[in-house]
């Protein structure tokens, strides 16, 4: 990644004072159980959404940095997964970075086009036949659709991924290809990159 192309300091000072914030719901709970009629359950769940923004925005901001340095066209690409968000499409975007990936993917129906919004949700509209593949995107330019990729073997918790979130693992296990899935089931957003898997938030997402 060419760090040039981000200013990692409001990113921070933004996570720094979240966290602080945290910090002190905390130190407010800590003194709060001398009170034995006072009911923590519902700060701590509190507490947790709080840690599960701050993740969802780091992720947000590193995936706009780890995408800029390999594609100009990354917001269609904000644009694409935000839509198909909202209508629980699902969706797997592979973009190149510096790895050559022939070795990795098995090829599906060249595409060859400018890289829009508008045609990235075509392809993955349902009933599409290219929809259930992977799109391989390489600098500005969508180069395939319906392409299939290696299958991670990994488990989250007690519960096993689902094909497209163990197929964007398992390129991102073998490349430096960041890989973008949107959720049938959830309409939920992630990224992975160098095998592991980071949740993004829907809005204004790169």
């Amino acid at each position: 990644m060419n760090r040039a192309n981000c200013d990692f300091s409001p990113m921070k000072q933004t996570l720094k004072e979240e966290i602080r914030q945290v910090i002190a719901a905390l130190q407010n709970n800590l003194e709060s159980m001398d009170n034995e009629d006072y009911c923590l359950l519902g700060n701590f769940e509190k507490i947790k959404e709080s840690f599960a923004d701050i993740d969802m925005k780091a992720a947000t901001f590193y995936l706009n940095c780890y995408l800029a340095p390999f594609t100009d066209k990354y917001p269609e690409l904000s644009i694409c997964v935000q839509n198909m968000s909202n209508l629980r499409h699902g969706g797997l975007i592979v973009i190149q970075r510096e790895d050559s990936l022939e070795s990795l993917i098995k090829p599906g129906i060249s595409i060859g086009a400018e890289l829009t919004h508008s045609l990235l949700e075509s392809i993955f509209f349902p009933g599409n036949p290219l929809h259930d593949g992977a799109v391989m995107i390489s600098y500005n330019q969508i180069v395939s659709a319906a392409n299939v990729l290696p299958l991670s073997g990994r488990f989250t918790g007690d519960k096993k991924l689902g094909t497209r979130h163990r197929a964007a693992l398992g390129l991102s296990e073998r490349s430096d290809a960041l890989v973008l899935v949107v959720s049938e089931e959830t309409g939920r957003v992630s990224f992975c990159l160098n095998g592991n898997l980071y949740p993004i938030a829907t809005q204004g997402v790169i």
